[in-house]
């Protein structure tokens, strides 16, 4: 009885949640309406195209709504309520999606089908303009032996193609455009193949806009890290580039072909002759690939194209014309063909194939291999201006040497001197013989030497350089390049030496891989990887040129990226900061913010409050949800607007529309949202009993803590470390152990709020959190850290910290207090910093807090009950140890200060001088940093007792 009546409760709960709720793009009623017919079944998830959308219930069944022109008879092609895919019944579906006027499903055994509007092979269906019911489709590994089914987890659809993500964490594609990412100009393509670009690479998701596609792709560890080529493989360009300045040097990594294609170093094996010498066959290719992509666009990219030009400096006006030189027959050319004619192309090709030979045997040198230092400093080339310094010193030395014949030549004072100084501290036992062989030219000849070859990389420097705005290059300068200042007048032997020394004091705080988390939350170390059509700058790579294949997009690399979301033309990037990047069209204001150019990501403006946790774009808007103080979720609206009589829409100094604030908050919790053309859509849970409420609380409230760990290890711990003198090797030692463990908790952190978010989009059931499932993970992180700092703390803490440091700590204050959410401005520096590097104490209250709500959601009897009030205690009893062995630290820490004096009002028993005398000679190898924690911790035990007896029985 009591089953039938838990059973009926939890159905009459369901019936409160995934309720639909639709919008009109553009306009902003203050109830939304209910999506017409629709009954109480639960939806966990809508995808919507242009006038049609899908439906996913929770027992995985498939409804299709609005107009359906490939149905049959004329009541399905305008349905008046969302009508059951009947192809799909007896198959359990996990997840939908819909292009502009095609949609897709995949099955719980990994099978994808695919129906709707078929006239670009958009369904994988060959010579058929409609599919009208959803269709399997057939995808197997060509390259197993034998031929294998490959099983879909998630499917894209744009307007005339279909990206599929396998299990195995491939990507496959099918329809028509240069947004498929495969080599070929056959389409449109009806079997689905595999994008060999990103082969062998772990993809976490795929999104597809109108004509551009976009792919999520976890970092390759550091040991799996391929050698970074010279040149491109496709145009023989120069990828890493420095050009001289006045004062100083740019080292660039912005490369972009002049043919927009990147391939592979297999591919570019194979095509090597081809790219040197194309036949007529493979130009012709080319051209097809070209008209493909660019001649409906011809006037957009040339303005586009002529407004980027415009923006660069006079000194750089080389670098522009070069570096359009293989587009420019594209944008001049307004009645002719809108793609390079065979000759155009062969020219430019042998123009540089000739030229890269001519350079080698003018100077008898061979390209100069990737050295080990140079491929460990070129990733941090993209990462937040907080590089560390050991990164940027080691980037500083090898470069000074790869461009030590040219800085010589440039500025000629003191030229033979610096040289040798730089081989001196940075040659490799390989380079000495090289150097021994050409010490016998004379210095005037070495002169010449060297201003010819400064003139001949300089030109293919400028050549190389990319179409990026140079002001964009500027405000991006920790991501986009490193300079080297005044060379020969400031690296002096001296700081050469300095930035030649290894450093013994080196800590990690960037993510690593933790084996147990990386499996079972998100991966927080992604790379963002485009291709397709990019006339709106919708790829993110800094201009409006097309790419027939994937590329990473650099300025997001470190931004810790989790989800991807492609409108009609701009994309979106959600971090695990809760914050947004967006890029691409921004007629309408649909990015966020107002900043031009935008082919290169920016920082949404949606609110300077609450953080944004799910993300949705539509044609030519986009839709936030943002946490609130009441862990309700609030949604921003941006983009198209369309006013109606006596509306007062805001506007910025602009003109371009800013975010709206939706009034939502009596429908309920959102849980997610959809867009499409014309319309968008919100799910809908009701707070029944709190549950809802508190699963919430817990994620948002995960957001921010792990925000603020960000900002602690960002702004307070990695400045820190930086800085060369901190103390004795004890000190250090501790310091560095408390980092360690620190980045460690912190990146666990943003791994569960990510796998929250996640978690709200779904089914919602209690037993599958991680924080309860996996509870081991997070009890030893926080008591590895809490160990850490607790160590510390007992060996003096951050009072031990040499004086450059404590005057940093002194500084920045006003910051501590601010994130160690202090309110008395009278609190001790060393009481804020106690309280910052202790508040995972406080999180693990909070777990506990929180879980026993949950708990109360559930009859007492229920396995869910008992697992929520056990996971609570577990969290509860280890906050309260914790807190504990932290007022032992601080007491210990008090009393070794403190204790050596209170004895000295009488020394005349024998027994109170030995222990003063002990007291006095542990605090001073305490601060020489003579013993260990543990021990010190022992005796400072010993003498706490002998304390006790000493005041039982001489008071």
């Amino acid at each position: 009885m009591d089953s039938k009546k838990r059973s009926s409760t939890e159905a009459e709960g369901s019936k409160e949640r995934g309720l639909v709720h639709i919008w009109q793009a553009g306009s902003f009623p203050i109830t939304p309406e209910r999506l017409p017919g629709w009954g109480g079944k639960t939806v966990l998830q809508a995808a919507l195209g242009v006038k049609h959308g899908v439906l996913l219930t929770e027992d995985g069944e498939v409804y299709s709504f609005g107009t359906l022109p490939w149905r049959s008879g004329p009541v399905e092609i305008c349905p008046s309520s969302p009508i059951l895919e009947n192809a799909l019944v007896g198959q359990y579906v996990i997840t939908v999606a819909t292009g502009s006027f095609h949609s897709g499903a995949v099955t719980d055994n990994g099978v994808a089908y695919m129906w709707g509007e078929n006239s670009a092979g958009q369904c994988a269906v060959a010579n058929q303009q409609y599919v009208p019911e959803p269709n399997p489709v057939s995808i197997a590994d060509s390259e197993a032996s034998p031929l294998l089914a490959v099983r879909i987890l998630q499917l894209a659809c744009g307007e005339e193609h279909t990206l599929a993500l396998s299990i195995s964490r491939e990507i496959w594609a099918w329809g028509t455009g240069c947004q498929l990412g495969l080599i070929t100009t056959a389409f449109p393509v009806t079997k689905p193949q595999k994008v060999e670009h990103l082969a062998g690479r772990v993809v976490l998701q795929v999104a597809c806009g109108a004509f551009h596609s976009l792919a999520l792709v976890q970092c390759l560890p550091s040991q799996d890290l391929k050698p970074v080529p010279e040149r491109c493989n496709q145009c023989s360009q120069l990828l890493i580039t420095m050009t001289d300045k006045e004062d100083h040097v740019i080292i660039s990594d912005s490369h972009c072909c002049p043919l927009g294609v990147t391939l592979t170093e297999s591919q570019a094996e194979n095509h090597a002759s081809t790219a040197l010498s194309p036949s007529t066959e493979t130009l012709d290719r080319q051209e097809e690939v070209f008209e493909n992509t660019l001649v409906a666009n011809d006037q957009s990219v040339a303005t586009e194209l002529n407004a980027v030009s415009a923006q660069i400096t006079s000194s750089d006006a080389m670098s522009s014309q070069q570096n359009v030189m293989g587009t420019t027959e594209i944008s001049s050319a307004r009645n002719i063909p809108s793609y390079p004619d065979t000759q155009a192309v062969n020219e430019y090709l042998r123009k540089l194939s000739d030229h890269s030979v001519r350079e080698d045997s003018e100077h008898g040198e061979k390209p100069v291999p990737s050295q080990p230092l140079l491929e460990e400093a070129i990733p941090n080339l993209h990462s937040p201006p907080t590089t560390s310094t050991s990164a940027l010193n080691s980037l500083v030395v090898s470069c000074a040497s790869a461009v030590g014949v040219r800085v010589a030549a440039t500025y000629e004072a003191g030229a033979l001197s610096l040289k040798k100084v730089m081989n001196f501290y940075s040659t490799t036992p390989c380079e000495t013989g090289a150097q021994a062989g050409s010490s016998a030219i004379g210095p005037e000849g070495l002169k010449d030497s060297r201003e010819e070859q400064v003139k001949q990389e300089s030109m293919q420097g400028k050549k190389s350089s990319s179409l990026v705005d140079i002001r964009e290059e500027e405000t991006e300068g920790g991501s986009r390049r490193l300079s080297l200042p005044g060379l020969l007048s400031q690296v002096s032997p001296r700081l050469l030496r300095k930035a030649a020394r290894v450093k013994t004091r080196t800590v990690v705080l960037t993510p690593t891989y933790s084996g147990e988390a990386d499996a079972l939350l998100p991966s927080l170390r992604t790379e963002v990887w485009t291709w397709g059509k990019g006339k709106e700058g919708q790829l993110g790579h800094g201009d409006v040129l097309p790419r027939l294949q994937p590329l990473c997009v650099k300025c997001l690399d470190g931004k810790e990226v989790i989800h991807l979301e492609a409108g009609g033309y701009h994309s979106l990037a959600l971090t695990a900061k809760s914050q947004v990047y967006s890029w691409g069209s921004n007629t309408f204001g649909q990015l966020g913010h107002s900043d031009f150019p935008t082919t290169v990501p920016r920082l949404a403006k949606i609110s300077s409050e609450n953080g944004v946790w799910s993300i949705a774009a539509g044609r030519d808007y986009s839709l936030f949800l943002v946490d609130t103080e009441d862990f309700q979720p609030g949604l921003y609206y941006s983009g198209r607007q369309d006013p109606t009589e006596g509306d007062n829409l805001p506007e910025n100094h602009s003109g371009s529309k800013t975010p709206v604030l939706l009034s939502c908050s009596k429908l309920g919790y959102i849980s997610r949202v959809t867009a499409g053309k014309d319309s968008y859509l919100a799910l809908v849970d009701k707070n029944i009993m709190g549950y809802i409420a508190s699963l919430h609380e817990l994620a948002t409230t995960e957001r921010r803590f792990y925000s603020k760990l960000s900002d602690i290890k960002s702004q307070i711990l990695r400045p820190l470390l930086s800085l060369e003198n901190l103390g004795t090797t004890t000190t250090v030692q501790l310091l560095q152990e408390v980092a360690s463990r620190f980045s460690k908790l912190c990146y666990l952190i943003g791994q569960h709020g990510a796998s929250l978010s996640s978690f709200l989009h779904g089914v919602k059931e209690a037993r599958s959190l991680v924080i309860l499932k996996h509870s081991s993970l997070f009890l030893d992180s926080y008591t590895e850290y809490c160990t850490s700092i607790t160590n510390f703390l007992v060996m003096g803490g951050f009072q031990l910290l040499a004086k450059p440091a404590i005057d940093f700590l002194n500084k920045n204050q006003e910051l501590l207090q601010d994130l160690s959410e202090v309110n008395d401005e009278n609190t001790q520096l060393m009481e804020i910093l106690n309280t910052l590097f202790f508040l995972p104490i406080r999180r693990l209250h909070n777990y506990a807090k929180v879980l026993l709500k949950l708990a109360t959601c559930f009859e007492v009897a229920s396995p869910e009950y008992q697992k929520l009030q056990d996971s609570s205690s577990c969290y509860e009893c280890l906050a309260l140890h914790l807190g504990r062995k932290r007022k032992e630290a601080e007491y210990t820490l008090g009393f070794w200060k403190t204790f050596p004096g209170k004895m000295t009002d009488s020394l005349r028993k024998p027994e109170r001088r030995l222990l003063c005398e002990s007291s006095n000679r542990a605090l001073s190898l305490q601060h020489a940093g003579r013993f260990s924690v543990n021990w010190f911790i022992l005796f400072n035990d010993a003498l706490v007792h002998a304390q006790e007896w000493l005041k039982d029985n001489y008071t």
